[in-house]
């Protein structure tokens, strides 16, 4: 059960570890569940591009984690777009978004990636168990995804409360006019807070095909993007506390 239980908080840390990001520049970033999802597409579509490559599975994981980080990055960077150029609020960009990710996500499962012979709710074809993330004993939990959680905790944490940049975003955040006036580049903060929230929701993303589901589903995010929203709320963006709570 505990077991189970860390299966469950590696994406929901990871996710929760973006969101210190933008929550930090005042950024209601409500896209989270959408950049999970495309970081699970492009990690998908990593590992079915590269499955029959000559490459080490080792290296071909590799790839397609950071193809899940790039998938999330480009997919918050959008509604950074969206918001710093196009007067869109987040929130809403960031909502209609999560509903685009859905529907190219089941394009994919009942359209280019279905499984021989029809499409099926189950999602993908499964890969190979060499493409899977090794697990401990005959529990379901991945000892990489949970360092890589561990990782991502500390370095959202050293990040926001221990470097320059972590002041200017709080800054941003505090009061965007006053910031903006004492030197702070304020658009190019927010997206950068955009984009680093990204990376971590395409973790999460990458995570869940590579060490639970082994595939592609419907409902890939399973909710931890707005559980972490509520997690970073309930904590104050203290990233220490999110790993506990």
């Amino acid at each position: 059960k505990i077991m189970d239980v860390l299966v469950s908080w590696v994406p929901l840390a990871l996710a929760t570890a973006g969101l210190l990001f933008t929550f930090t520049a005042g950024l209601w970033n409500i896209g989270v569940e959408g950049q999970i999802t495309l970081g699970a597409v492009f990690s998908t579509a990593a590992l079915r591009l590269l499955m029959d490559s000559s490459l080490p599975p080792g290296l071909i994981i590799f790839i397609a984690i950071l193809a899940g980080a790039l998938g999330g990055a480009l997919w918050a960077a959008l509604v950074g777009v969206l918001k710093i150029f196009g007067g869109v609020n987040e929130i809403f960009g960031g909502l209609g978004l999560n509903f685009v990710s859905v529907a190219i996500t089941i394009w994919l499962i009942f359209g280019p990636w279905k499984r021989p012979g029809t499409g099926s709710m189950s999602g993908t074809e499964p890969f190979p168990p060499e493409l899977h993330l090794p697990l401990i004993g005959t529990s379901n939990l991945s000892v990489w995804s949970l360092v890589l959680a561990v990782l991502g905790i500390g370095v959202v944490y050293i990040l926001l409360r221990n470097t320059y940049f972590g002041l200017r975003l709080r800054a941003v955040g505090k009061n965007n006019r006053a910031a903006f006036l004492l030197g702070v580049p304020t658009s190019q903060y927010a997206m950068l807070a955009f984009i680093l929230c990204g990376i971590f929701a395409g973790l999460a993303g990458a995570v869940q095909v590579t060490a639970v589901y082994y595939r592609l589903i419907p409902s890939i995010s399973s909710g931890y993007g707005f559980l972490g929203l509520l997690v970073a709320m309930l904590v104050n963006y203290n990233a220490i506390w999110a790993a506990l709570v």
